[in-house]
């Protein structure tokens, strides 16, 4: 995703899949997959003259949340994409954002010859609450891409517009 949208050439961590992954990853489920991120991707994009987003791209599993707690600190929001082919994978980066109360939206990216199902599907199957932002994306074309982060930001925004009217009446919950 941060390659397709990147407004700059991208800093990519892309490498080949070797022996030494055996045990930590399970390629089962994606039998053509021969590279994976072994840090984090990077990338930049223009929204408005004064709203640049830095996007930074992370594996999903738990080992790499080291970076992601460095890497949020400042985010206005994030995307969780989901693959169709491994879908129990996105749990634990959805209960990371949640916890940390920082606004992300679901994208589940369509892949060729990946299991299709329906966005409420999805929704009961990671029990996301229906306030969070779920949508199709093909992450590796800029327009869907651009939607996303446009949807992301857009959320991110509308949650802070009720957290500061909350505050002005009083009403804010206790953080």
């Amino acid at each position: 995703m941060v390659g397709a949208v990147s407004e700059i050439t991208p800093l990519t961590t892309e490498a080949l899949m070797t022996s030494a992954g055996i045990g930590l990853d399970d390629p089962s489920k994606v039998p053509n997959k021969t590279t994976t991120t072994v840090a984090m991707d990077f990338g930049r994009i223009t929204i408005s003259k004064d709203l640049i987003l830095y996007l930074f791209g992370t594996p999903g599993q738990t080992r790499f949340w080291f970076m992601w707690d460095e890497i949020c600190r400042g985010a206005i929001g994030a995307v969780v994409i989901v693959d169709t082919r491994r879908v129990e994978d996105s749990f634990a980066p959805i209960d990371f954002f949640e916890s940390r109360g920082i606004p992300y939206l679901v994208a589940v990216n369509c892949f060729d010859g990946a299991p299709y199902y329906e966005m409420d599907e999805i929704r009961e199957a990671l029990t996301i609450n229906p306030e969070v932002p779920l949508m199709p994306c093909d992450a590796r074309t800029r327009e869907s891409a651009k939607q996303v982060l446009i949807s992301v930001v857009r959320h991110a925004l509308s949650l802070l517009h009720v957290e500061r009217a909350r505050a002005a009446a009083g009403t804010a919950p206790p953080r």
